[in-house]
């Protein structure tokens, strides 16, 4: 079954500090490939908790957009689960160059444990089982961070990660579709995440088959991101849902 599940929701410190939204990442099963973005605080938990359980080791590879602690936290543990604690080489991770050299998120000792690390570079194709994926340009953020393409047979998934918006961001994610990090409900300068005025303007000129909020600050939180979905739906004829702790879609079967 091709599927995406929500092992969190949160999108800011305040949001993870206090879990007001679990902050897990995201598990994709693609063409019988699994794998695992963004593993923030609680990841493993949320993978163990999760009904149906979510096996770690059934991962192909695990992949950090950036190494922000809200999706490295459980970078460590999630490899020594994918690899039965080092036991059984296998899996990649795939990660930024800054997110391996500063104040690196990936302990030494671990890296052996899987079968190779590739560093994810600005507008590459990189390969995971069955199915391929792209990064986007480098993203407004303060960190190394990059979006993501994906690829299988049937379903193509755009992935913005954080960042703040600029100038033809939406031209790098045109798959059928697309889930975006939105932290808030009303640009802020000094924040580098995408707001609701953004998002707007993105998901009009994308215009995907299905979009995806996810990854909520205070203010969208406050704001009803279920309510902001339904909105934005109805302003501009595409399904837009807002992502729950623990939701579960189902691709294969999924009406959009």
């Amino acid at each position: 079954m091709d599927k995406i599940k929500f092992l969190g929701t949160a999108g800011s410190r305040f949001v993870v500090i206090k879990q007001l939204r679990a902050s897990g990442g995201i598990w994709i099963t693609l063409d019988d490939t699994n794998f695992l973005i963004d593993p923030g605080p609680g990841s493993l938990v949320r993978c163990l908790s999760s009904k149906p359980k979510l096996n770690p080791m059934d991962l192909g590879g695990i992949i950090l957009t950036h190494q922000h602690i809200d999706h490295s936290n459980d970078i460590n543990i999630m490899i020594e689960a994918m690899t039965n604690g080092g036991f059984k080489k296998r899996g990649v991770v795939f990660a930024p160059q800054e997110a391996l050299d500063v104040d690196s998120a990936i302990h030494d000792y671990l890296r052996e444990y899987v079968e190779k690390i590739e560093i994810l570079k600005e507008k590459e194709n990189y390969f995971l089982g069955n199915i391929s994926f792209s990064t986007s340009v480098k993203h407004v953020h303060g960190v190394e961070t990059y979006g993501l393409n994906i690829h299988g047979s049937n379903h193509s998934i755009s992935l913005i990660s954080d960042t703040k918006y600029f100038e033809k961001l939406e031209t790098y994610y045109k798959e059928d579709i697309l889930i975006i990090n939105i932290v808030l409900s009303e640009e802020r300068d000094n924040i580098l995440h995408l707001s609701l005025k953004d998002v707007e303007k993105i998901i009009s000129a994308n215009k995907p088959k299905l979009c995806i909020l996810t990854h909520f600050g205070m203010t969208m939180i406050k704001a009803k991101p279920w309510e902001i979905a339904e909105s934005l739906s109805k302003r501009l004829g595409v399904k837009v849902i807002a992502a729950r702790d623990g939701m579960e879609i189902n691709l294969n079967s999924y009406m959009y």
